[in-house]
């Protein structure tokens, strides 16, 4: 496969030619599978890390998921070839207060890698949106789920087994805007724009992925979060932007977005002080 370029580019690979190119790219992985279809990539590991069996960490993708979850419990969207969707099971010693600001570090990794599949004048349109959503021209490209458990071989409290799994738009963005009347952004479109990303296939958008999440979490067992803020700060989408908070459908917060803390929380500043929100049920969207 020669890129992603329209809607008439070739469909994506068989999938063990997918996974068959994922191993060499991805040689600290313990297993990698892709599949054509499947309910759930992240319920896949989730079963089978529960189950102690196999040394991690594990890729697993499809084709197709016929009951893709997002954050909050919603659904993801999704046909063959217009979406690369796929998990990774890591093993984090990391203290349990320190989960929740897993979700902007993986957000921030994730964004950062994909930067380096485009010319450097157009990386700055590729940005995050608290606490892990990508988004292209504040268009979302990328949902990211991060689920945690308890190792069946877990020998010490520290030891947490971690699911993230991604959904990245491929292709179908006008529809998707019509359809969830907000805008959607697609690689299709991301490389008709940049000729370097027109040159990544799946193989190589997925493995950046999976290779800075492994990274980021190796980082973080061993040197912990420090610096996260400003790091965030390079690829923060609602810096200086009126933003509500939403809480099970009620309206929490209005303020402005002034980045995060070392615990990950989003700060809005409003006339009460500023406010920090946590990861959760909680959602945050421009004002209008």
């Amino acid at each position: 496969m020669t890129g992603l370029l329209a809607e008439s580019s070739p469909p994506l690979p068989a999938p063990d030619a997918l996974a068959a190119a994922l191993r060499p790219a991805l040689p600290q992985f313990r297993q990698i599978e892709w599949l054509a279809q499947t309910g759930s990539t992240n319920a896949d590991l989730l079963a089978r890390a529960r189950s102690g069996v196999g040394l991690r960490p594990w890729l697993r993708g499809t084709h197709l998921q016929t009951q893709g979850r997002g954050r909050a419990g919603r659904t993801w969207q999704n046909r063959v070839g217009a979406n690369l969707m796929f998990s990774c099971a890591f093993d984090v010693f990391l203290p349990a207060r320190h989960l929740p600001t897993l979700a902007p570090l993986i957000g921030l990794a994730s964004c950062q890698a994909l930067r380096q599949q485009l010319g450097a004048e157009q990386r700055h349109r590729l940005c995050m949106k608290w606490p892990n959503d990508l988004l292209f021209d504040q268009a979302k490209l990328a949902g990211i789920l991060i689920e945690s458990t308890r190792s069946g071989t877990a020998q010490v409290p520290d030891h947490h087994l971690i699911i993230i799994g991604m959904g990245l738009n491929l292709l179908d963005a006008r529809a998707l805007s019509q359809s969830l009347d907000r805008n959607v952004a697609d690689w299709s479109g991301i490389a008709a724009l940049d000729a370097q990303a027109a040159q990544a296939d799946a193989a190589q958008l997925v493995a950046c992925a999976a290779q800075a999440w492994y990274q980021a979490l190796n980082e973080a067992s061993a040197q912990g979060l420090a610096g996260l803020p400003e790091r965030y700060a390079e690829v923060d989408a609602l810096a200086g932007q009126h933003v509500d908070v939403i809480d099970d459908g009620h309206l929490k917060h209005t303020g402005v977005a002034c980045g995060i803390d070392a615990q990950g929380r989003l700060l809005v500043r409003n006339a009460q002080g500023t406010q920090p929100i946590s990861v959760g049920e909680i959602s945050v969207r421009l004002s209008r």
